[in-house]
């Protein structure tokens, strides 16, 4: 067998925020006022259409292995796949399994019935917001209440982060958030957390006073 040559469609695919990642690791922040900023690139998003309710949306509820949420804010999740409510008839899958092999699979259950099923993969990419400043960061531009009594770890809404449109998604308690932005506005919506992140790494840098 031929060795690997390195000029694949994997080999020469970059996220949208490669050039970033050495600027949002050293941008991290630990301690009580602690926040870190990821990429996770390359997860598998497809989006679907369906009446929900219906023979269609349950033949995808088995193939997902988990049922679609219902009202907006909600999400459920199964093995690879977590699954986001968009509107009445819409939602996001996303998954760590092959995005054409999902996509096909939903198709196949969708079958013959109304509604759509398209892999949206290369539409957007995810930052990961953790820490315990987390959620002070994005109230300085997010119009959410993102208390706890309003907004916690599994709930995802479309909203917008400073001037960037994004789907956030609370994943846990510590807190972290997962935002998905396009990818052609991934760069300024990175950057635009940073900015909002660089008060708690002067604190983290200032010295004990006596």
């Amino acid at each position: 067998m031929a060795e690997p040559t390195g000029t694949g469609p994997l080999t020469l695919r970059r996220s949208p925020l490669e050039h970033l990642k050495d600027t949002m690791r050293a941008a991290s922040v630990s301690g009580a006022r602690g926040v870190s900023l990821t990429e996770w690139p390359f997860l598998t998003m497809v989006d679907m259409r369906v009446a929900p309710g219906s023979a269609a949306a349950v033949r995808i509820e088995q193939a997902l292995g988990t049922p679609l949420p219902l009202r907006c804010g909600d999400t459920t999740a199964s093995g690879p796949h977590a699954v986001m409510w968009l509107g009445p008839d819409e939602w996001l899958v996303l998954s760590q399994e092959d995005g054409a092999e999902l996509t096909h699979r939903l198709h196949e259950a969708l079958g013959g019935d109304a509604g759509s099923v398209v892999d949206v993969s290369a539409n957007r990419t995810t930052l990961e917001l953790r820490g315990p400043a987390a959620r002070d960061v994005l109230e300085k531009g997010c119009p959410l209440d993102l208390h706890p009594r309003s907004f916690g770890p599994g709930q995802a809404v479309s909203t917008t982060v400073g001037p960037v449109p994004v789907v956030l998604w609370q994943v846990d308690g510590a807190p972290a958030y997962r935002l998905l932005p396009r990818a052609s506005f991934a760069d300024y919506l990175a950057r635009w957390l940073l900015d909002a992140m660089r008060e708690y790494g002067h604190e983290a840098e200032a010295p004990l006073r006596s």
